[in-house]
């Protein structure tokens, strides 16, 4: 039996996606245990380009089954626009292939509301939301003012749930924010749009998860964002609200007996970053729009241009220490071949005092980055599958960031679509 978690490094945007995509063909269980709607994984394969923010990537695998965890922030309304978009490009996706936990806590409709307002009122001081209601649904998940997916199967019981959250929620639109208040009608349509067509897919996944464990089926875990998004160990207070590292997979998965057996770490050739926070890497000007157009560096989700810069070791390697990666798959190499210099960032200067640790949230504004330069290679290693077929100044490039990191490069992406990888053994 082989348990493995594949995860972000960064801030998030490092082709995640597409790794369990490519992965998946391995195993016989994907579930994707945090997070939501607000940020995609973009996977290409035979059946299109996809960019989903809810769906397990495994959905595209034959036999492979795709779990929505309790820890994953469930839109009824975004994922069932995620599942019939899939569907009519011809996946199959059925209850047999698809299981959302009961124990799953539903993104009810005001807390995409709440967003919005709540970031209205911070102004210049936003944290870069994504407008997905996710801040104020983990809130209130943790104030237990949520409802489970499970509920739906109790309507008696859940209409008189709703209704209490209604009038507590009504308080905070109404007299914080001044908004039109939420009524029950507007509920009942939300249950019968939405809800009622996701419930066939609802069960009790924990009990599907252990019998999978003993089986000795082989499971993969699924995460959204990366290290430096986690609510306790990334750039606080600009982080998501959900724990976005391995070690959080089998709680939020629904599953807490598990044993990882292997982490795999997600690290793009270079750095991006979608949202507000410092970035102490950070490329400006045209040297930015540069990077940002040749990696097509926009969001999944929203369509914003990404921050972009070059690849930062620093925050790098304490991604790696946060995720306790195993091994590393090292995405977009393919995107800097049109560099004839390719800058890395080594170091940090804090306080006039070079630095290769990540600094505490507080102090990252005030970092600069210490860059070093590599010769470019400056051809399309696209068809490459080997890693003797890279070229000579790309196999360098790769071998330092291995070195610095401390990690085993075992993947490297030179393209999106799935066989567009070099597998190092």
């Amino acid at each position: 039996m082989s348990n493995c978690a594949i995860v972000g490094i960064n801030w998030g945007d490092e082709g995640k996606g597409r790794m369990v995509d490519l992965l998946t063909e391995d195993y016989d269980v994907v579930v994707r245990y945090q997070g939501g709607g607000n940020a995609g994984h973009t996977v290409i394969n035979e059946f299109g380009k996809f960019a989903l923010h809810l769906l397990p990537s495994g959905i595209f695998r034959n036999g492979v089954v795709n779990i929505l965890g309790n820890g994953v922030a469930l839109d009824p309304e975004n994922l069932w626009t995620e599942m019939r978009d899939v569907m009519e490009k011809g996946v199959a996706l059925t209850p047999d292939i698809l299981k959302i936990s009961d124990r799953a806590s539903l993104l009810l409709p005001w807390h995409r509301e709440q967003d919005v307002l709540e970031e209205a009122r911070l102004a210049d001081k936003k944290y870069g939301s994504t407008k997905q209601g996710i801040a104020p649904f983990y809130s209130d998940k943790y104030q237990k003012k949520t409802v489970l997916a499970g509920e739906l199967f109790y309507p008696e019981e859940l209409k008189t749930h709703l209704a209490d959250l209604l009038e507590w929620k009504n308080l905070t639109l109404t007299k914080v924010y001044g908004a039109a208040p939420f009524t029950m009608e507007m509920l009942d349509r939300w249950i019968a749009d939405a809800c009622e067509k996701i419930k066939p897919y609802i069960c009790d996944t924990g009990e599907f998860l252990k019998q999978a464990q003993k089986d000795g089926k082989r499971i993969l875990f699924e995460a959204q964002l990366g290290s430096l998004r986690d609510l306790d160990y990334g750039i606080y207070p600009y982080t998501t609200s959900s724990n976005t590292t391995a070690a959080y997979a089998p709680i939020g998965a629904g599953l807490p007996s598990a044993k990882l057996d292997n982490v795999v770490g997600v690290v793009k050739a270079y750095s991006t970053c979608v949202g507000e926070g410092p970035f102490v890497c950070e490329m400006f000007g045209e040297e930015a729009e540069a990077l940002r157009k040749a990696g097509f560096e926009y969001g999944a989700k929203t369509g914003r241009p990404r921050r972009v810069g070059p690849i930062d070791l620093v925050a790098t390697r304490y991604g790696v220490e946060v995720q306790a990666a195993t091994e590393i798959a090292l995405t977009k190499l393919d995107v800097l071949c049109y560099m004839e210099k390719i800058p890395v960032c080594t170091k940090y200067i804090l306080n006039g005092k070079e630095t290769d640790r990540f600094p505490f949230p507080s102090a990252l504004k005030q970092a600069k980055p210490v860059i070093k330069y590599f010769d470019g290679w400056q051809c399309d290693i696209s068809a490459a599958r080997t890693w003797e077929e890279l070229p000579r100044a790309a196999r360098e490039y790769v071998s330092f960031i291995e070195k610095e990191i401390g990690c085993k490069i075992t993947y490297v992406s030179v393209g999106p679509e799935r066989d567009s990888i070099i597998i190092r053994k």
